[in-house]
């Protein structure tokens, strides 16, 4: 029996991390419970609407956030604020995977090209390791805004 797995981050300002992450993936911000959201409707003012209607004070509506892969493959992805600083290199990491099977300077052209589409999202570029044959293939270390690493692989 397999069991289904949510990755749980520790974050300042859940929304905004939630948002990076959910245009890194392609992911949704799924509506709240029991909305019928029509189509094109923004889930995040859904949310907003949602939590003023149920009572939330303003300062708690931001103490969590999700998303989740709209076609239902991969893991939720949930953001939850906590006050303290990220303060180490981070135990686990997340690999964006956006070149399988490619080898050799067209693996790494198009992790180069992503790694420019994260960058305009507000993503940063640690460093850079070149593919190493047989067993290295090359990827890209970034971290998120708010400095979790990942690597594009």
């Amino acid at each position: 029996m397999s069991l289904d797995v949510q990755i749980t981050f520790d974050t300042h300002d859940p929304r905004a991390l939630s948002s990076f992450w959910r245009d890194v993936l392609g992911y949704v911000h799924p509506g709240p419970p029991g909305a019928d959201l029509p189509e094109g409707a923004d889930p995040l003012a859904a949310w907003d609407a949602f939590l003023e209607q149920v009572g939330v004070p303003e300062d708690q509506r931001n103490t969590r956030s999700a998303i989740e892969d709209p076609e239902g493959r991969g893991p939720r992805l949930f953001f939850q604020r906590v006050p303290e600083d990220k303060v180490v290199k981070n135990r686990l990491h997340l690999d964006v995977r956006v070149a399988p099977g490619l080898r050799g300077e067209e693996r790494m052209a198009a992790l180069e090209a992503e790694c420019a589409r994260l960058l305009a999202l507000g993503a940063t570029r640690v460093r850079r390791h070149e593919p190493e044959p047989p067993m290295e293939t090359g990827f890209i270390v970034m971290a998120d805004p708010e400095g979790n690493e990942f690597c594009l692989d």
